[in-house]
């Protein structure tokens, strides 16, 4: 890349202009890139417990349905299943997290009480309520599970994006820079001895013209003066 750039000053500010820019963007990258690891590495174990949390619910649900299926059989089961009228709601914001724009889920009308849950109370055992509840529970893991998950992947992608960054300016725009400031620098310091070079020659040049002349001058006086000096 070097060999393409002219050696004038005025290309060497501007490579030094440009150098000092990169320098500056390649640290505040390098913050953003450590301040999204520490964020993500919070969500990461936030992203455990939830993992955590949603495998205990759907171990509880799978335990409540099954007990439900047993003692009160698959028709009342999917009956009760059936009698609910109103359904959970979901709407999705967005929060900005050191840039990076994530989801944030609300949701309505998961958790019931008995009697908004649509079948009769009286109809039904405790262990379809358990099973109920337990779902509900489920519900709301899976949703905080969906929010943490989409944060945790959105501020992944977003290191990755920023570490290329970061390694594209570290290991190749900034060295590239530096290599042509060398050999701009080079390149003048090269003219600047040719220079040097040129005008101590032509100083050599016009003294010794100049000795040449004062010689040639005295020569002419001292032949004036001899036969003047024999009279």
């Amino acid at each position: 890349m070097a060999k393409d750039v002219k050696p004038t000053r005025k290309e060497l500010m501007q490579i030094e202009d440009r150098i000092d820019l990169s320098e500056r963007g390649h640290g505040t990258l390098e913050k953003k890139r450590d301040g999204l690891i520490m964020e993500f590495m919070d969500i990461l174990d936030q992203a455990q417990d939830v993992r955590g949390e949603l495998s205990e619910d759907y171990e509880r649900a799978q335990k409540t349905i099954n007990m439900a299926r047993a003692m009160e059989g698959d028709v009342a089961v999917r009956g009760a299943a059936a009698a609910l009228q109103e359904h959970p709601e979901i709407t999705t914001e967005s929060k900005n997290i050191m840039g990076v724009v994530v989801p944030q889920i609300e949701s309505s009308k998961v958790t019931k009480s008995l009697d908004q849950r649509g079948y009769g109370i009286m109809g039904t055992s405790a262990r379809i309520d358990e099973a109920a509840e337990a779902y509900e529970d489920l519900l709301q893991s899976i949703i905080l599970a969906a929010e943490v998950e989409t944060a945790m992947k959105k501020m992944l992608r977003e290191i990755e994006t920023t570490k290329r960054r970061v390694n594209a300016l570290e290991f190749k725009l900034l060295p590239e820079l530096y290599e042509n400031k060398e050999f701009i620098e080079q390149k003048l310091e090269e003219q600047e001895r040719e220079e040097i070079f040129r005008l101590k020659k032509i100083k050599e040049k016009k003294e010794a013209e100049e000795a040449a002349e004062k010689a040639e001058s005295e020569a002419e006086a001292a032949a004036v003066e001899e036969p003047v000096a024999s009279d």
